[in-house]
């Protein structure tokens, strides 16, 4: 069994953490972000969570919940949605198939006391095998916001299982706990095979799962909903971006305004939805008070 390989946060550089990413499709960042932010993000996200019941579903996990919309709804998880290492990681390790990335999933993953191991899983199969194997879609941060150990439910990984055929069975095989102190993040592809872990212990084991995609496949999260214009017109355009409010790949996500409009080409450019000009040449572009 190939083990986890972990880095101190003081130690890891980019170009060692996408070495690892390349070659494994999973490695832990110890310490990245301090304990009051995974403090502060819990209790930004308090009622919600306490508002969430667990799925009926033996996959997802009848004593898991599954808490989204983090972007609108935390300021200290955006800070976490756009950090720098996850980014550069995230557009690097995705570059090979897509010029531009956008957000995918934003996630509290409670596993509560009592729950049974998930059944081990690729996360590319949301988007069909029809996907090619050689195309890697998405990039994955586990972010720990509690301390994650064998016993309360760690996330379990099959390092380098990316290369496996994908008839093999997966009910049978050896996996290792993504065992990490509170503040530390799992970053993992979206075709190693994973799981969460059974949690034997009597609290919850508190994850984030932030989740980055090829610019030009459909969003698990569907962040236009879970984000509306009205509330993200008021953040960074970086993260603007990150949701879906750009244009991407050529001409990908333009829309048309549901107002009469004259003096401009009817298909705009998202960023115009939220009153600003794209960074990029789209044509001709009008202020969003012409509409």
């Amino acid at each position: 069994m190939t083990p986890l390989i972990r880095f101190e946060a003081a130690e890891a550089t980019n170009e060692a953490l996408l070495d690892v990413l390349q070659r494994e499709h999973a490695v832990i960042v110890e310490g990245l972000i301090e304990p009051d932010v995974c403090a502060a993000i819990q209790q930004e996200l308090e009622s919600f969570i306490a508002g969430t019941r667990p799925f009926e579903d033996d996959f997802v996990g009848r004593a898991t919940t599954r808490t989204g919309g983090l972007v609108a709804r935390s300021a200290t998880a955006r800070e976490v949605v756009t950090h720098p290492q996850a980014l550069a990681l995230a557009r690097a390790f995705l570059s090979p198939w897509s010029t531009n990335i956008q957000l995918n999933v934003t996630q509290i993953m409670r596993i509560l006391p009592g729950e049974k191991a998930q059944g081990l899983h690729r996360d590319r199969y949301l988007w069909s095998r029809a996907l090619p194997p050689t195309v890697e879609p998405q990039f994955n941060c586990m972010w720990a916001l509690t301390d994650f150990t064998e016993e309360n439910g760690a996330t379990r990984v099959v390092p380098g299982s990316h290369r496996w055929d994908w008839d093999r069975p997966t009910d049978e095989i050896e996996s290792v706990a993504a065992e990490m102190r509170a503040g530390s993040v799992l970053y993992y592809s979206g075709s190693v095979v994973h799981g969460g872990g059974a949690n034997r212990m009597d609290a919850p084991r508190v994850g984030m799962n932030i989740t980055y995609l090829l610019g030009w496949l459909r969003q698990e999260e569907n962040q236009y909903l879970s984000c509306p214009p009205a509330v993200a017109r008021t953040l960074d355009p970086e993260l603007q971006a990150l949701l879906g409010y750009s244009i991407g790949n050529g001409s990908l996500g333009y829309f048309s305004p549901t107002t009469p409009s004259a003096g401009h080409v009817d298909t705009l450019p998202p960023e115009v939805a939220l009153g600003r000009t794209p960074s990029t040449d789209a044509g001709s572009v009008v202020e969003q008070d012409t509409f």
